[in-house]
């Protein structure tokens, strides 16, 4: 089979390597030239483990490969991918289908035979027929389906949750569609992985369904922690206790700074917005999406408070800026709110990522970086942990402590446990804990 992949960003990428895995040819297409020849010279524009190993396979195999020719990768194709962005629109926080629109009318004149044009992308309700009508009205002659398969990847782990998902959604209402993507997915559906069959508008709004609870479960617990520190509770115990419940399960009961990334920011407001649209307003999703946003504000004022209140002439330590670990994505992550905050207060920052420092610098401005933990820590008044990243779970306190101006952490991940940090006279403020 014969597959194209419209877009390299991070699910096109990640997508088009895993599929080229299977079996079947895959190309990926993309506009920015300068990309297309980093990916051919083996660079790989994003930090995903394992994913350097996966395309270098595939193209060494011959399956995969990488161009701008988007005519030439389209005609033929057993299934074309649109997996290009979809960021939040300006102004009214809808999902910005212009990117999806072009695609659907380039794909249109390049269609040489029966294809599916598969829509990858997280797309709001409605986007497969309108993509389709896309397609219809700039090749009335075209010979084509249009299917919704959206992807569930978590970025750090995206590789392992392609090969081995929870599900695969496939919204396709013709059965020429259903088996080429049946074909497509035959090696999960030989390892008994649950496909759901579905319609366009179901897969659709599966994938944003999915994404607004999991980003409650997130808010959900995050007020659970301000609420244990009020009445003297653990929220780690809380959510142990809520967690074993198999009706709630343990999953993203983790209490922190709140939720950012590529997807949970962006889906949540893009569902929010397409429910007012059809008048079934998400009053749920609509407060979680207002509490995350002012939970990112909220977490610079401990770190003010650990320090008296005046942050005039202080050094502080940051200790990841990526959203989440084995990442660089900064798409609204913590830091983009705390680091800001904090040096509007008068404070000097300090701080070390294992991946995203490069990514972080133009949205940092006047950030110290350095080269790891005992570096950032060096004359700070105190450190913050913001993204738990495996290098800062084993920390050596003393070291840390003796590179310090004062002793003291604030850990918004809860990594580590308040005796053993006090044990090594540090002051110390973590979410949601006594």
């Amino acid at each position: 089979m014969k597959i194209t992949m419209i877009g390299t960003g991070y699910v096109g990428l990640v997508s088009g390597a895993c599929f080229a895995e299977f079996g079947p040819d895959v190309t990926c297409v993309d506009v920015d030239a300068r990309k297309i020849e980093r990916l051919r010279a083996g660079e790989i524009p994003i930090y995903e483990p394992g994913l350097d190993v996966l395309v270098a396979k595939g193209v060494q195999s011959g399956r995969l490969t990488f161009t701008t020719d988007l005519a030439a990768a389209v005609a033929g194709a057993d299934a074309v991918f649109i997996a290009v962005g979809t960021p939040s629109r300006r102004g009214d926080g809808h999902a910005d289908l212009r990117f999806v629109d072009e695609a659907a009318a380039q794909i249109a004149r390049a269609l040489t035979g029966y294809t599916v044009v598969v829509t990858k992308s997280t797309v709001p309700v409605g986007t497969g027929r309108r993509v389709a009508q896309i397609i219809r009205e700039v090749n009335p002659t075209a010979d084509f389906d249009v299917a919704s398969n959206p992807e569930f990847l978590r970025e750090g782990s995206a590789i392992n949750d392609f090969m081995r998902p929870d599900r695969v959604v496939i919204g396709a209402e013709s059965e020429r569609a259903q088996e080429i993507m049946k074909a497509l997915y035959r090696p999960l559906y030989l390892a008994e992985t649950p496909v759901i069959l579905t319609t366009l508008e179901t897969a659709e709004l599966t994938k944003y369904a999915a994404n607004a609870f999991l980003a409650t479960k997130i808010t959900f617990i995050n007020e659970m922690a301000d609420l244990c520190e009020k009445v003297g509770a653990n929220v780690q115990d809380v959510a142990k206790g809520m967690g074993l419940d198999g009706r709630i399960g343990r999953k993203f009961l983790h209490a922190g700074p709140g939720y950012g990334g590529s997807c949970f920011p962006k889906d949540t407001l893009a569902l929010v917005r397409t429910a007012q649209e059809y008048g079934a307003p998400a009053r749920i999703v609509e407060a979680v999406v207002q509490v995350n946003d002012r939970r990112k504000g909220v977490m610079a004022s401990r770190v003010m408070q650990l320090c008296g209140g005046n942050m005039r002439g202080k050094t502080v330590g940051v200790l990841g800026v990526s959203f989440k670990p084995n990442t660089d994505d900064m798409r609204d992550a913590p830091s983009l709110a705390i680091v800001p905050a904090l040096q509007d207060a008068g404070a000097a920052v300090r701080a070390h990522d294992p991946a995203a420092m490069h990514e972080a610098e133009s949205m940092l401005p006047g950030v110290t970086w350095c080269r790891d933990a005992y570096e950032t820590a060096e004359g700070c008044d105190v450190l913050v942990l913001i993204t738990e990243w495996n290098e800062f779970r084993a920390l050596d306190f003393e070291r840390l402590g003796a590179a310090m101006k004062r002793r003291a952490l604030v850990d918004l991940r809860n990594v580590y446990r308040p005796t053993d940090v006090r044990a090594a006279g540090f002051e110390y403020t973590s979410i949601g804990r006594p």
